[in-house]
Parts: structure tokens; C-alpha cells; sequence
């Protein structure tokens, strides 16, 4: 077994009275956490989230339908939420009056005494987190899992005991904040096109993955992606143990694939016939896991039954029901195009695919020669229905039939029409859902409710 990281001090907490900027379910957890520390907190909204007001029972002041500029006074540090951007106007009055600027993530792990497994990149970081945590658990070792999604970082302050990892899911935005996050362990699956309209292009987006590693020191672990040319070439900090995981044997793969197996050090782990998941994709997220369990001390037999025994997460390639022979299958998770483009390369063809959602300005043209390939009919909704259309173009010229459709129902209820047995209705959408729903979540609920109708 290898020996894990070790543990290394954390920079203290930034000084108060605190202003937590945007109380959705980040920023509420890190006024709840401060409160609770007997910290003087404000909490102020552009607008008026669900439980907002709530924060006042635990001794915070809140204010909602405000900019929160005229809540500065007297304030020391400034607490931003990751769907807050830099350029919002307290944020920007907040650096020229020279207040400290902090990230809920960055706030949260310097709270927390833990070790540290960090995920990020386009796609795959919920089911590498998911799995990083369903490995330790495998090996009866304590972990806790948080982050982007689902539980928030500030929620685990003190209640969570020291021995446990913590396997924390890292968002562009999230790591955009690190100002001093060093995570024991730090993985970059891969990089893709995503968030443009909030970091303006490809480098800045690249830039902001990258902090993962920008604090890491010696003795630390950096896991790489060694196919993804972007992600390689990242320069780790001296001193930092590097690691990739390959499609192939190579200089500096710590974890390969060769022949139908799954290589850890140079022995066979585990047969890809034995993966409890399925997809290509999903073959990298598992050589990712292992790399990172591996190097932080998990037990090797422990690695290979936690990777044979793991099913999945919500929303992301889930087979929700067959009807009348019709496969269907929520990946509401897919909101950029990369993420679609791997879900329908993960069947070989026959698939019925709704796409569309809100607008992230990222281009659809890369979509077109996996439809060709994949899809009889795709189904469009949502605010980017239009685009979809025009971009998708091509693919309609080759017989792929595009269909606009009024709403997630109507699609749902189309493609079930139109698909025969054996063949796959598809929800992947390549957008956010923000135009129609609240989250990717409330988005795949209402697609498993439809389907239920199906019935």
C-alpha cells in the first residue's frame, strides 16, 4: 500500500465581520458555518432564493432584492458564492475598498483538518467524486464526499471527524476564488469547451481549472488525463507527485488501459468486462478514480471490487425505464456539448436524442457528426431550440429528422412515439436548464415523471 499524504497546516480564516454574497445553497451554508462560530454575518442576494430567509434563525443579517453594495460598511471580508461573478457590482466595490475576497470552497477547506481528494474538469467530476467515495468506503475507510454538487464544502465543518478524506467535486467557478487551496490529492479529468459566457474564452476557462494544482507543494499528488493534450501539458509545482492515466502504456501513466484490462503499476486491476459502469468515458473517470485512491493509500484489492460493484450517479446516463422494448435514458447532467457528445457515443445508434435547454453560448457544430452518427431523430426544446436547428443543419441534409418541440413533455412524449424496440430515447441535453427548470436535476425528475406516464 502506498502511503498517503501527508497532512499540512491550513492559512487561518480571514478576519470579520463577514458579508456572504448570494445565499443559494453554497452561500447559505457558509453563513450557517460562520454563525455558528459566533462570527458576525450578513447575507445579501440579487434576488430572493428559498430558505434565504431562514439564515435570520441562525443570527444572520439578510438582505434580499439588493446589489448588496450598501451593505459593506464595516465589513472585513467579503464571502462570494460560486454563481456569483467578479465582475458583480459588491464584489467590485469590495477589491477597490481593498476587502478580502474569498470563495465559499476556499473558506470551507480552511475549516476543515482533512486530507483532500479535489476533482475537476468539463465532464465526468460528479461520477469520478461519486466513485472516489464509494472506493474508500470499499476499503472501510472514512470519507466524506461535497462540493459542486450536492452537499456544499461549509456544510462538513464540524461534522465530519478528522480522520476522514474528504472527496470534493471543483468547479471553474469554485477554483476561480483558490487563493490558497492545496489539496492533497488534486485531479484534472479533461477539458472541454464550458462556460463561456462566464470566463470569455478557452484559456481563461483552462486557467481557472488549473488552480487545482497552483497551491499543491511537495509530497502532494497531481492525477492527469495523458490523452487530453490541454490537460498533459499543465505544469504541476515542484515537488508534487504526478500521475496519468492513459489509453495506452506510456512514460509518466501511473494507470493504462491495454487489451480489455485496467493497468495500476505496471499489474492488472481489473477487466473492463467486470466495470460496473459503461461508456468509453467512463473507463477514463475509472482510471482517474484509481489513480487517486491508489496514490493516497487505498487498499489495491479494495480499489478493483469498488470499481466492479459502482453503478452510476443520477442523471447522468441513467436508464430510467424500457417501454415496449424503448430504452430510456436521463442524462440530464450533459449541460455543454462535450458531455452530449460522449453520452451518444456511448450507444450504437437508434437513439431518439432531446437536446436543448438555456443558452451558455458554447457553439452545437461539433455535434453534428455524432447525431449522423448515432440518432434517427433529434428533438429540440428550450431556448436554444433555434439554434440547434440552424447549427444542426448538416445532419437533417444526411436524414437525421430534427423536430422542434413546444416543451420537455412534448419531446419526451414524440421521440416515445416515434422509437422502436431496441432503440434509445435520450435525454442529453448539451445546455443548462435554467429557461425551464431549476437545476440539471429538476430537469432529469420531470424527465423520469414523463416516462413514468409512458407506463
Amino acid at each position: 500500500m502506498v502511503s498517503a499524504p501527508s497532512l499540512k497546516p491550513r492559512p487561518p480564516l480571514p478576519p470579520g465581520p463577514y458579508l456572504v454574497v448570494g445565499l443559494a445553497r453554497s452561500g447559505r451554508a457558509a453563513a450557517r458555518m460562520l454563525a455558528a462560530r459566533g462570527e458576525r454575518v450578513r447575507g445579501v442576494d440579487s434576488g430572493s432564493p428559498a430558505g434565504a430567509g431562514r439564515l435570520r434563525e441562525a443570527g444572520v443579517e439578510v438582505f434580499l432584492d439588493t446589489d448588496g453594495t450598501a451593505r459593506l460598511e464595516g465589513v472585513r471580508t467579503v464571502v462570494k458564492s460560486p454563481g456569483v461573478p467578479r465582475e458583480a457590482p459588491v464584489i467590485a466595490a469590495a477589491l477597490e475598498r481593498g476587502l478580502e475576497v474569498v470563495g465559499e470552497q476556499e473558506l470551507a477547506w480552511r475549516a476543515l483538518p482533512n486530507r483532500f481528494i479535489a476533482v475537476t474538469g468539463t465532464n465526468g467530476k460528479t461520477t469520478t467524486v461519486e466513485l472516489l467515495g464509494h472506493l474508500h468506503r470499499t476499503a472501510g475507510a472514512p470519507v466524506a464526499v461535497a462540493g459542486n454538487v450536492g452537499t456544499p464544502l461549509s456544510e462538513l465543518v464540524g461534522a465530519v471527524a478528522e480522520e476522514a478524506t474528504i472527496v470534493c467535486e471543483c468547479s471553474s467557478y469554485q477554483l476561480e476564488d483558490a487563493t490558497a487551496f492545496a489539496p492533497e490529492c488534486a485531479v484534472f479529468l479533461n477539458l472541454a469547451p464550458d462556460h463561456l459566457d462566464r470566463h470569455g474564452d478557452l484559456d481563461s476557462y483552462r486557467a481557472a481549472k488549473l488552480r487545482i494544482f497552483a497551491h499543491q507543494g511537495p509530497g502532494d499528488v497531481a492525477v492527469l488525463n495523458g490523452d487530453d493534450p490541454a490537460v498533459a501539458a499543465a505544469e504541476t509545482p515542484a515537488g508534487a507527485r504526478r500521475l496519468a492515466f492513459c489509453s495506452g502504456p506510456g512514460p509518466g501513466c501511473a494507470v493504462w488501459l491495454s487489451e480489455g484490462t485496467i493497468h495500476a503499476d505496471g499489474e492488472p486491476l481489473l477487466e473492463l468486462s467486470e466495470l460496473g459502469l459503461f461508456g468509453a468515458h467512463n473507463v477514463a473517470n475509472a482510471m482517474a478514480a484509481a489513480a487517486a485512491a491508489l496514490a493516497t493509500g487505498l487498499d489495491r484489492d479494495a480499489v478493483g471490487e469498488g470499481l466492479r460493484t459502482f453503478k452510476g450517479v443520477p442523471h447522468r446516463l441513467e436508464t430510467v425505464a424500457e417501454v415496449g422494448g424503448v430504452r430510456f435514458v436521463n442524462d440530464s447532467k450533459a449541460t455543454n456539448v462535450a458531455s452530449a457528445i460522449v453520452a451518444l457515443r456511448a450507444f450504437d445508434g437508434g437513439v431518439h436524442a432531446i437536446l436543448g435547454g438555456s443558452e451558455k453560448g458554447e457553439p452545437f457544430a461539433p455535434l453534428v457528426e455524432p447525431v449522423v452518427e448515432r440518432c434517427r431523430a433529434c428533438y429540440l426544446v428550450g431556448d436554444t431550440a433555434a439554434r440547434l436547428a440552424r447549427e444542426l443543419a448538416p445532419a437533417a441534409g444526411a436524414g437525421v429528422e430534427l423536430r422542434r418541440c413546444h416543451d420537455l413533455a412534448d419531446a419526451v412524449r414524440a421521440a416515445a412515439a416515434a422509437a422502436r424496440p431496441g432503440e434509445v430515447v435520450l435525454l442529453s441535453p448539451a445546455c443548462a436548464s435554467f429557461d425551464a427548470f431549476e437545476s440539471f436535476e429538476h430537469r432529469g425528475e420531470r424527465f423520469r415523471e414523463l416516462v413514468e406516464e409512458l407506463r
